[in-house]
């Protein structure tokens, strides 16, 4: 069972461009974080992230945010599909 997120909208919004610049800034991306699209596919085509990647911003999101992603997490491929995803599970899981 997932934690409910009780925020606005346009907090969730905020909340997901700060996961963007998050990312940008963690892989060293040229790209404008309020340029990557909240439904973009991250791992693979869309924003064109690899393995290794991903590794990055599991630790950064873990040193960040608190959470423990995991390598063998079943649903590492469901959180990291896109940035509202990834988002998402960090709001919903962070240390408060």
């Amino acid at each position: 069972m997932s934690n409910p997120i009780s925020t606005t909208p346009a907090a969730n919004d905020a909340f997901t461009q700060e996961v963007a610049k998050l990312i940008v800034h963690a892989l060293n991306l040229d790209v404008d974080p309020a340029s990557i699209a909240p439904d973009e596919t991250l791992y693979g085509s869309g924003l064109g992230l690899d393995s290794i990647d991903i590794l990055e911003v599991a630790l950064v999101v873990s040193k960040n945010y608190g959470i423990q992603l995991r390598a063998d997490h079943e649903d590492n491929e469901k959180i990291f599909s896109s940035l509202r995803s990834l988002s998402d599970y960090i709001a919903a899981n962070k240390a408060q």
